[in-house]
């Protein structure tokens, strides 16, 4: 029943879609959509990659070192705050 969907029925949807938002709009959703699925790539991939490096860091970090921040989206400032990560140690 809902498996074929064939040329008249995608484009009967594309234009119930564009009736429904407008094609001022559209645009917009996309770029935010693009965006939102860039951050959400870029997050993926630090995730995976800080894993492989828990895997062969040392247990320790360095004592200098600067507080992680977490950013809302790439290269916004206004949107980071740092982040407290848990440790080890017992006190």
């Amino acid at each position: 029943m809902f498996g074929r969907l064939g040329a008249p029925e995608i484009i009967l949807i594309l234009v119930v879609i564009v009736l429904l938002f407008g094609a001022k709009k559209l645009p917009d959703m996309a770029r935010s959509l693009g965006k939102s699925a860039r951050i959400l790539k870029s997050e993926a991939k630090a995730m995976k990659s800080e894993g492989q490096d828990n895997a062969s860091a040392p247990a320790d970090p360095p004592a200098g070192q600067a507080p992680r921040t977490i950013k809302a989206a790439p290269g916004d400032v206004a949107g980071a705050r740092p982040v407290t990560e848990p440790s080890d140690r017992s006190a």
